[in-house]
C-alpha cells in the first residue's frame, strides 16, 4: 500500500472519531475541524458526504485514477529495450546522457533512473556516508594542474595506462591519452599538450612516482634539490611542482579515474575500438570534449592564470631528458651503448674534451648541444641525421 493510501485510511479513522464526538456534543464543529486540520467549511462538507454516501464519499478519487504525467507503456518499454540492447552495464547518468543527446529522449534524469531501477536493470546504490571536508579548488584556471596515470584493462585483454592532465579549478581535461607504460616521456607529452592548447600554467600536483621525484626514504619526503629529468624541465619552465603525500590528497583525480574506468571501457567496447591508436583518436575527437562539456565546473574567480608560451627556444629542447658528457679524442661520445660522432663544422676545429649536453627526446631521437648551439641530431639507433641545406 502506498503512503497516500495509508494517509487516506488515517484520515477516515480520525473523521469517524471526530464525527462521533461531535454527535455526542463532546466537540463543536470548530473543534472537530481543528482536530482534523481542516477548515470549518471543509468539515461540514465531509459531514454531508458521509451522511449521503458513507465512508466511500470521503475517499480521494484521484488515488484510483492514473496520473496524467505517467509515461505511456510503450515509452517505458522503448527506454528499457534501448538500455538492454545497446547500453547494458552503463550507469544511470552515463546512459541518460546517451539517451538525451543521441536518441532525442525528452524525459528527465530522475525518471530514467527510477524506470531502470524499477525494471532491475540498474542496481540502486548504497547511501553514501558523511562526506569529508574537501580541499577547496584553485580560484583560477591555470593556477594548478593535476597529472596522474591509471593502469586498467581499458580494452578486453589489454592493459594500458591512461594519462590525464586536468585543471584543478574547473576539472577540465586539458590532455588525455593512452600509453603502454607511464613514465617521463608520457608526463612530458601531457605537459606539452597543455602548453600548446592553453598556455603556461603555475603549478603541477602529482604523486611521488619515481619519474616525478627522488624519494630517499620509501614513503618519506621527496628531495626537492635532487631533481628528476621531469623536475628539471618544470624548473626551466618556472612551473612549481607539488607532491601528494596520501591517496586522499589526490581524491579529485582518483574520482575522475573511477568515472573513466566505468564509462570509457563501455564507450570503447560500444564503438568496437581495440587498437591504442584508434582509442587515442576517439579520446581527442569525442570522449574528452563530451566529458568536459558534462563535468567541467565554473571557476570561483573571473580570469585565467594561463599565459601564452613565448619562451626562448623550442619546447622540444625543454621537455626532454638532458645528460652531460665529455667528448673523447675522436670527437665521439658514448651514450646508452651508442657511439655518437660529432661532425665537423665551422665553429671549432674539434670538440675534444669539451663538455656537451645530450638531449633525448620522447620519440627516442637524440641531439648534441654545445651551449645553445645544436651540433648534430641522431636517430634512436645513433645514426646521424644530416640536415638538408636551404636552396
Amino acid at each position: 500500500m502506498s503512503r497516500a493510501h495509508i494517509m487516506e485510511e488515517i484520515k477516515l479513522m480520525r473523521f469517524e472519531e471526530a464525527y462521533g464526538s461531535c454527535k455526542k456534543k463532546k466537540l463543536t464543529q470548530e473543534q472537530a475541524a481543528m482536530l482534523l486540520g481542516v477548515s470549518d467549511r471543509t468539515f461540514r462538507r465531509y459531514i454531508k458526504r458521509y451522511e449521503e454516501e458513507g465512508l466511500e464519499g470521503l475517499l480521494d478519487k484521484r488515488l484510483n485514477s492514473p496520473s496524467h504525467r505517467k509515461a505511456p507503456v510503450d515509452e517505458v518499454m522503448q527506454v528499457e529495450n534501448l538500455y538492454r540492447d545497446r547500453y547494458q552495464g552503463f550507469n544511470a547518468r552515463h546512459f541518460f546522457r546517451k539517451y538525451s543527446t543521441e536518441h532525442g529522449g525528452k524525459r528527465g534524469y530522475t525518471w530514467v533512473k527510477n524506470t531502470l531501477q524499477a525494471k532491475g536493470l540498474i542496481i540502486k546504490g548504497k547511501k553514501r556516508g558523511r562526506h569529508r571536508k574537501s580541499r577547496p579548488r584553485s580560484p583560477y584556471p591555470g593556477m594548478m594542474l593535476l597529472q596522474d596515470g591509471s593502469t586498467h584493462e581499458w580494452v578486453k585483454g589489454k592493459k594500458w595506462d591512461l594519462i590525464v592532465t586536468m585543471d584543478d579549478a574547473t576539472s577540465e581535461h586539458c590532455s588525455m591519452f593512452f600509453v603502454e607504460e607511464e613514465g617521463t616521456a608520457s608526463s612530458f607529452r601531457g605537459v606539452r599538450e597543455v602548453i600548446e592548447r592553453k598556455g603556461l600554467f603555475s603549478s603541477l600536483y602529482t604523486d611521488r612516482g619515481s619519474h616525478y621525484w627522488h624519494t630517499p626514504k620509501a614513503g618519506g619526503r621527496v628531495d626537492k634539490q635532487n631533481l628528476t629529468q621531469f623536475g628539471r624541465a618544470m624548473k626551466e619552465l618556472s612551473i612549481e611542482m607539488i607532491p601528494a603525500y596520501s591517496p586522499e590528497a589526490k581524491g579529485r583525480v582518483e574520482r575522475v579515474f573511477a568515472t573513466h574506468q566505468d564509462r570509457l571501457v563501455k564507450e570503447l567496447a560500444l564503438h568496437e575500438i581495440t587498437d591504442m591508436e584508434d582509442a587515442n583518436r576517439y579520446l581527442q575527437a569525442h570522449y574528452m570534449p563530451d566529458y568536459n562539456e558534462e563535468f567541467m565546473v565554473k571557476p570561483h574567480g573571473d580570469g585565467s592564470a594561463f599565459i601564452p608560451w613565448a619562451g626562448v627556444g623550442s619546447l622540444d629542447d625543454i621537455l626532454c631528458e638532458k645528460y652531460d658528457r665529455t667528448v673523447n679524442n675522436d670527437n665521439c661520445i658514448k651514450f646508452s651503448g651508442l657511439t655518437l660522432q660529432i661532425p665537423s663544422n665551422t665553429y671549432r676545429c674539434h670538440y675534444v674534451k669539451v663538455k656537451v649536453c645530450v638531449h633525448r627526446y620522447p620519440d627516442g631521437k637524440l641531439a648534441i648541444f654545445h651551449g645553445p648551439r645544436k651540433l648534430a641530431a641522431y636517430k634512436a639507433n645513433g645514426k646521424l641525421i644530416r640536415e638538408q641545406k636551404a636552396a
